[in-house]
């Protein structure tokens, strides 16, 4: 979640927030839109991970559905905010790199 261009300031504030301008090079972020692209990557990764995991737990411990469904359901809102903040950086670097929004 650092600059595209330089590498040393922040892109975000505030869990998913934009920066203005990153604050050592002075590159306008305003105009990177992420939208929802960072959501439908997260769901898209956080969910084959939960299904390989419940695979997983069944066939190695058969537990509970209850153990199964809280198990899984924790780790899953746990990966979610880690991986979220990540892809929007994430897409913000490919939107610099691609010269795309006004970069």
């Amino acid at each position: 979640m650092r600059c595209p261009k330089c590498g040393e300031g922040k892109v975000l504030h505030s869990y998913l927030k934009v920066n203005a301008r990153c604050e050592a090079c002075d590159l306008d972020l305003t105009h990177a839109r992420a939208d929802d692209g960072p959501a439908y990557v997260t769901i898209l990764i956080v969910g084959h991970l939960a299904g390989f995991a419940m695979h997983l737990m069944w066939s190695i411990w058969q537990p509970s559905a209850l153990t199964m469904a809280l198990t899984v359901s924790v780790g899953v809102i746990l990966l979610s905010l880690a991986l979220l903040p990540r892809f929007k950086g994430a897409m913000i670097g490919l939107q610099w790199a691609k010269r795309l929004h006004g970069f």
